[in-house]
């Protein structure tokens, strides 16, 4: 049965029980190769398919979701049966079909998705890691090719085709870790060599790093240091349902300064990333959205479900967990503004990475995590490693002045960041 089919007979029993019917479905081929014990292990091939249907009757919403198209009935009565036990809610209606705007990018017709190309990447990390005397203790590469759409009882029917390329490699040398990775819808943008020679360089810069003393000194994230802070506690906040709901430090202060000046934040649907989308995971039309504009906080993301709720427009924001379900998201977050000066010119902490971002307090943004691969930076260069140490401070402080932004911009996820100069921080040491 074609993907068509199927959703027709879904529409025609689900339309009978329930005011209105959602199957969204996905199906991807893909292949993955594991470094072990510093070659390639086995490569690996798979396919898969999934679907999620939603159901809404009465404003009660319900969702199941099957990996096996051949029990659909089942996934449809899971849903409707979840429905009836949902508190109804106010309900505006599922999308109809709209003019979408343009044609994002977010597949490459060049990428191929074969074990042979996979070995190669990983043949390139180890003779990216081989410049430097470290053993390479773990990393990989993988590459994928996903259909997906959305269909509703509204007659709304979209589809479309995701890439994705993606390389790793961690190493080790006597006490000193280093771990690098890049990823990319576009196979052209991997630079699978270059990662695996940062990885091993990091790990052999990074011996014979010096003890720290406790106290407040400059310090620069890197775009992925940085990336685990902001993702952690910036992202949460900006969802309408985490404001509506009391839990985001932004609550009520739309139009106010709440940033360094020369600090933006905004969703680029129409960039080419892997979030490109001309339409959220419900069907709506995306469009760009400023969040923060020069430091001024200018609106908040919504789904349909939160928009209908609390009397707001749905921004095209929904997005899909692995578990099938929606929630609000972004597609290609931006953190941008003017580079004034790099931020490594003067002397600082360079910091690689942070461990326990996770733990970052989203509604206060309070945060106290390990810092990982420091080094001494002069001139806008790593002069001299430093032993590991904690960085605790607040996230929403810290980007309320800011001491500039690098001209390093980097994809990590959906976000793209670039380095972020931080003045007097709070370094416990020794």
């Amino acid at each position: 049965m074609n993907c068509d089919d199927l959703i027709e007979k879904i529409f025609r029993e689900g339309e009978r029980r329930a005011d209105e019917v959602e199957v969204s479905y996905a199906r991807g081929q893909s292949v993955n190769a594991e470094i072990k014990k510093g070659v390639i292990g086995v490569a690996e091939e798979s396919g898969s398919w999934s679907m999620t249907v939603r159901v809404i009757h009465g404003g009660r919403i319900g969702v199941s979701s099957t990996g096996d198209p051949g029990r659909w009935k089942e996934c449809l009565d899971a849903a409707l049966a979840s429905s009836r036990l949902a508190t109804p809610q106010q309900w505006g209606g599922l999308p109809k079909p709209a003019d979408l705007a343009g044609s994002p990018s977010a597949a490459d017709e060049n990428l191929v998705v074969a074990v042979e190309d996979t070995a190669r990447m990983v043949s390139d990390l180890l003779a990216g890691a081989a410049e430097h005397p470290v053993t390479v203790v773990g990393g990989g590469a993988a590459l994928s090719r996903l259909y997906m759409g959305i269909a509703n009882s509204n007659g709304l029917f979209y589809d479309m085709e995701r890439t994705s390329a993606s390389v790793s490699l961690e190493a080790i040398q006597e006490q000193s870790t280093g771990y690098e990775f890049d990823a990319s819808p576009f196979i052209a943008d991997i630079d699978a060599r270059s990662v695996g020679e940062q990885a091993a360089s990091l790990a052999a810069r990074s011996i014979g790093g010096r003890d720290i003393e406790t106290g407040r000194y400059d310090v620069v994230l890197s775009p992925i240091a940085a990336a685990s802070l902001v993702g952690h506690v910036l992202l949460p906040a900006l969802s309408g349902r985490n404001v509506k709901a009391g839990r985001s430090f932004l609550a009520d202060k739309i139009g106010e300064q709440v940033f360094d000046e020369h600090f933006s934040v905004y969703d680029d649907p129409f960039a080419p990333g892997p979030g490109s989308a001309a339409f959220d995971a419900e069907g709506t039309p995306t469009h760009r959205l400023a969040f923060v504009e020069d430091g001024v906080l200018r609106q908040f993301a919504y789904d349909l479900k939160t928009g209908y709720r609390y009397g707001e427009e749905s921004t095209g924001s929904a997005v899909r967990s692995g578990s099938g379900g929606t929630g609000i998201g972004f597609h290609n977050l931006f953190i941008d503004g003017p580079r004034v000066k790099e931020p490594g010119d003067e002397r600082a902490i360079w910091v690689h990475d942070v461990v326990g971002a996770h733990t970052a307090n989203p509604f206060s943004g309070d945060f106290s995590v390990e810092i990982s691969n420091p080094f001494w930076m002069e001139d806008g260069a790593q002069v001299e490693p430093i032993r590991t140490a904690m960085l605790s401070g607040n996230v929403f402080e810290m980007l309320a002045g800011t001491g500039g932004l690098g001209n390093d911009s980097r994809r990590i996820g959906r976000l793209m960041i670039p380095s972020i100069r931080l003045n007097n921080q709070q370094i416990i040491g020794k």
